[in-house]
């Protein structure tokens, strides 16, 4: 896999979506939790979806239950809280799991490119990773870095 449009990731309903629907565009991946310390990062990244989403730019939100299970409950109950609490509008996927030997290939292949403050592991729910135009990992960021600190890179990379 050489770029972000190889793969495909299953969707809430359990369905495969192919990521180069996303082709040309800037992306960012988080992997998200609802009941995290760093949760009101929603807020942030759909601020940022919201500023730049009609000049090419999304958010992947990837919820992941695999740190102390803080991303319990259903597609529904993650999309109720989200919508009510953050009014998330931003593309959400099946929970996938980012870290040892049942990580998404999606993940093993975003640590691969960017290593972190754990080199290739995930440290927490919210890592972020931006992804240019070309499907390639421009930056990895860390869980507590405030997606709003993101919005120069993002320009950048929209020209």
């Amino acid at each position: 896999m050489t770029h972000l449009y190889d793969f495909s990731v299953l969707g809430q309903d359990g369905g495969a979506i192919d990521l180069a629907q996303y082709q040309g565009q800037v992306v960012l991946v988080v992997n998200t939790a609802t009941g995290c310390g760093l949760t009101p990062q929603y807020e942030a990244l759909q601020n940022l979806y919201d500023t730049y989403k009609d000049k090419g730019f999304v958010v992947l939100d990837f919820p992941c239950n695999q740190f102390m299970g803080q991303a319990p409950g259903t597609a529904e109950e993650i999309n109720s809280f989200c919508s009510l609490n953050y009014q998330t509008t931003f593309p959400r996927f099946a929970k996938i799991k980012v870290n040892d030997k049942d990580a998404d290939p999606l993940y093993v292949w975003l640590k691969d490119q960017k290593s972190g403050l754990l080199g290739k592991k995930i440290e927490w729910n919210f890592a972020k990773f931006l992804i240019d135009k070309d499907g390639k990992v421009y930056n990895r960021y860390s869980s507590k870095t405030d997606p709003a600190t993101i919005a120069e890179d993002i320009e950048k990379l929209l020209g």
